[in-house]
């Protein structure tokens, strides 16, 4: 133990004890790049386990899409078959064959003088026609028996010749469904006309 001789020295002589002062460069700036490097390593595995998980993603959601594409179109089929079942449904299609000068503008549809459909065409629209693809106009219910059809069409030439068409046509339902299609042809841009198939 320390006397109280010797305590009292200290306590007398402290403040007269020079110390030497020592300064120490400024290092602050340097402690933002010591800790992002100390992170560095996390940083890394962490960019290494996003990118995983993204690919693992991409791939969930590529699947959902495809269920859910899957589902539509069950549902569609469905829907199609609760609005128009097979005993009272009619379908009419639109085909273009003959010149390749002349350009479908629209299309009306009449059944039983009442008019059911209208279309104005695209230019994708009329290229897939040319191309030998069919259009859907309508779909609905009627009953068996004798229908009136009146197709109408407006078209026109590249010179820019306007031209009108409309046909008649009897649509004889009996059970299960009916399809007709209806066929705009020609040889040339001045003469399409309407034509009918039953399918």
């Amino acid at each position: 133990m320390l006397s109280k001789v010797t305590i009292n020295f200290f306590r007398n002589n402290i403040s007269r004890i020079n110390f030497p002062i020592v300064k120490l460069p400024k290092i602050k700036f340097l402690w933002p790049i010591i800790f992002s490097l100390s992170l560095l390593p996390a940083t890394v595995q962490a960019a290494e386990v996003s990118k995983e998980q993204i690919k693992g993603l991409d791939e969930q959601v590529q699947d959902i899409k495809k269920d859910v594409l899957a589902l539509t179109s069950e549902l569609t089929l469905l829907e199609e078959k609760l609005l128009f079942p097979s005993n009272t449904q009619v379908s009419l299609f639109v085909s273009l064959a003959g010149d390749k000068d002349f350009v479908l503008d629209s299309m009306q549809i009449k059944l039983d003088n009442k008019i059911v459909a209208q279309h104005l065409y695209t230019y994708k629209e009329i290229e897939a026609l040319r191309a030998g693809g069919v259009q859907r106009i309508y779909t609905g219910n009627i009953k068996t028996g004798e229908h009136k059809l009146i197709a109408s069409f407006i078209g026109r030439a590249k010179s820019g010749n306007e031209y009108q068409r409309s046909e008649n046509f009897t649509v004889t339902k009996a059970v299960g469904p009916k399809f007709v299609e209806i066929q705009i042809a020609g040889s040339s841009a001045s003469d399409q006309e309407v034509s009918f198939k039953d399918w």
